[in-house]
């Protein structure tokens, strides 16, 4: 069992099936009288192939690690590696390509352009990755289809649900076949039945043996599809839970 303060002398052989391996990692906002420290010290294994779902109040620091995690913020101090790679030891433009190839992120803002219909919004990463428009858009088009959008691609973001939003940004994540697939909140614009199809879908494709999916989420209807649950609070994981059903009674 990994524990929400790990040994800091793991193995190679322990490592290296880890998607995520996170030490003693910190962040803050501001300065001052000003200053909200957001991270506290996380210590967090994910390993390949696994579900890990991120759950805890509002406030507690859930988004903002997952935002380290992706490269998105720089921490402030601690170690962070996906995959083996340190995003501080990368320039800024290596640290954009391989974030671009190796990372989906579904926002909870769903963050989808408002020029672009569904197809395109979806076809994004493939075009940025030098993929031809027509050839990306099509594979677009089926992604769409995987979560029930095939008649709505020619739809612009402002023509869309909510639901039909998070879906596309959804799909867009998993466009590029990325080795991990960090999501924000992915059901909380769906209703349970759909809920339950997009995490269908969302395990499906991305737990592989070489690939990992984390879920910040407080949808408490969802924690059955997890592998193992970190609950955090105050900016630390207080607690792994092996047994996201347990959980799921406990809520």
């Amino acid at each position: 069992m990994i524990t929400a303060s790990p040994s800091r002398s793991d193995s190679p052989a322990e490592t290296s099936a880890l998607a995520i391996r996170c030490r003693n990692v910190t962040k803050h906002y501001g300065s001052g009288d000003a200053k909200v420290i957001a991270l506290r010290g996380i210590d967090l294994d994910v390993r390949q192939g696994e579900l890990m779902m991120l759950v805890g109040p509002s406030g507690c620091g859930k988004t903002t690690l997952i935002s380290v995690i992706a490269g998105i913020l720089d921490r402030d101090e601690g170690e962070c590696s996906v995959f083996d790679q340190d995003f501080s030891a990368m320039s800024q433009r290596a640290r954009t390509l391989w974030r671009g190839q190796k990372i989906g992120f579904v926002f909870q803002a769903f963050n989808l352009i408002p020029t672009l219909n569904a197809a395109e919004n979806v076809a994004v990463p493939l075009m940025i990755l030098g993929e031809s428009r027509a050839a990306a858009v099509r594979k677009a088009q089926d992604r769409l289809a995987q979560v029930g959008l095939e008649s709505r691609w020619r739809s612009y973001p402002n023509q869309l649900s909510g639901g039909q939003q998070q879906r596309v940004a959804i799909a867009r994540a998993m466009i590029h076949e990325p080795k991990l697939i960090v999501c924000d909140e992915p059901t909380s614009a769906l209703d349970h039945e759909t809920g339950h199809v997009i995490m269908r879908l969302l395990k499906t494709v991305a737990l592989q043996p070489d690939r990992a999916l984390v879920i910040v989420t407080h949808d408490a209807r969802i924690f059955g599809f997890a592998d193992r649950i970190a609950k955090m609070d105050d900016g630390r994981v207080v607690k792994i839970v092996d047994d996201p059903n347990h959980l799921h009674a406990e809520e």
